[in-house]
């Protein structure tokens, strides 16, 4: 008996199957909105694989040792208490291959380790690439080492993510990092900005172009909140509330930073297709001016660098030789000092004339040197770079200081490069 009622359950359930309508049925009977609207919510589902937490691999070697890397995109450099260097730079490629790659200096950048820290989020299990494209490196005023990072489907699926880690330790021998926590959607290009009130500003771009490729109209409700977006935490980092946001006209990443002038205000300057445009809140960051373009500054569409140094001054690296005019194109990063909250500039040290540099981030150590990391030729030579000088050698307009130097290397990939061909010794005076 119980044979039997298994045999006539069986074909009760295969005449039900037989019976229900087709899987792309469905579809054929919706419209081309409807269609669309299936298409972007799929779209997002799979951008949801951008929200598992990311892992920080301590150790990367061999696997991510320079002969298996092939492409160098900086990020930044932060200098740690005791004086250590880190630098962070983009390895893979400016896109969906993209992953994080550090290393350490512990003589002031004259030498770097072989790469300590990785975040390679890539996986073969994934129907696409999620990269890690972005971020920077923070020392704050406690001396806690902070590393911002995003992470996306793709180039950008419409709503990345920013991430933070944190080393209590980074000038240990074996530095132990939190595990990464998400602060917001978008991308944080640029470091932090502490106010005089003691309230820290963190930069937060959400690309009001929307998502790329097949992201394309996903996250609609986002719309409202993208922008040049300020974050403002009161409790050292602990948690980061939305203060406002800047929508500059022609938009381009942002990649936005902050500095706050003697009186009060901020002057938050953006990266735009117009090149660098600027607006100023005078609440601490919650409302921003009409953006305008700042008098007396042009800029390729680029990334440039400002910040305010303990001087007082304002530092500036951007492209071209003076801080009204450039080529069009990056080449020529160069360094120029304002006394008066960006209305005038001085000075002018070229720190790299050559094509092809770009992308400068930096900090002022305690004793006063600046430090500037850029790349150099991304995709072919891949170089990461260090300039290292003073204040005194920008208003010369040339290397002044016993610590000053230019060109010194960080990182250089060297999978699929050729060794180089050992060249006949010169010959001598009397051969």
């Amino acid at each position: 008996m119980k044979t039997n009622i298994l045999s006539v359950l069986s074909i009760l359930s295969l005449s039900a199957l037989a019976q229900t309508p087709a899987p792309e049925a469905r579809f054929a009977a919706m419209t081309p909105a409807e269609v669309r609207a299936f298409e972007i919510e799929t779209m997002e589902r799979i951008a949801d694989l951008a929200l598992i937490p990311p892992k920080l691999n301590t150790h990367p070697l061999p696997q991510y040792d320079y002969d298996q890397l092939d492409y160098g995109m900086t990020i930044g450099i932060a200098r740690t208490p005791a004086g250590r260097l880190w630098a962070a730079w983009v390895a893979g490629e400016d896109g969906p291959k993209a992953f994080f790659v550090l290393a350490t200096s512990d003589d002031d950048g004259e030498t770097w380790s072989k790469p300590r820290l990785v975040i390679d989020p890539h996986s073969k299990n994934l129907p696409m690439d999620r990269s890690v494209l972005v971020g920077n490196l923070w020392t704050d005023p406690n001396g806690k080492l902070w590393l911002f990072f995003n992470q996306s489907m793709m180039q950008f699926d419409g709503r990345s993510g920013v991430w933070s880690a944190t080393c209590e330790n980074p000038d240990a021998e074996a530095p132990v990092w939190s595990a990464p926590r998400r602060i917001w959607h978008g991308f944080t290009l640029n470091k932090p900005t502490v106010l005089s009130t003691g309230e820290w500003l963190l930069p937060v771009s959400l690309n009001r172009s929307g998502g790329i490729g097949p992201f394309r109209g996903a996250f609609k409700e986002l719309d409202p909140l993208r922008g040049a977006n300020v974050f403002c935490s009161t409790d050292q980092g602990a948690t980061w509330l939305r203060q406002g946001c800047v929508a500059y006209p022609s938009p381009c990443w942002d990649e936005h930073m902050t500095v706050e002038r003697k009186d009060g205000t901020l002057w938050m300057l953006a990266r735009t297709g117009k090149g660098i445009m600027q607006s100023t809140s005078s609440d601490r960051g919650k409302t921003w001016a009409e953006p305008s373009a700042p008098a007396g500054i042009s800029q390729p569409v680029a990334r440039f660098h400002v910040r305010k140094l303990a001087s007082g001054r304002i530092l500036l690296v951007k492209h071209g030789d003076t801080v009204d005019a450039h080529e069009g194109k990056r080449n020529k990063l160069k360094a120029f000092l304002s006394e008066d909250d960006g209305l005038t500039w001085k000075g002018g040290l070229m720190l790299d004339e050559r094509n092809g540099v770009s992308y400068p981030d930096g900090f002022q150590a305690p004793d006063g040197t600046l430090y500037v990391s850029y790349d150099h030729n991304r995709s072919s030579a891949g170089e990461i770079l260090l300039a290292r000088f003073t204040e005194e050698d920008i208003l010369a307009g040339k290397l002044t200081g016993p610590k000053s130097k230019l060109q010194m290397l960080i990182s250089k990939p060297l999978k699929n490069r050729k060794p180089a061909v050992p060249q006949p010794p010169a010959p001598t005076p009397n051969s």
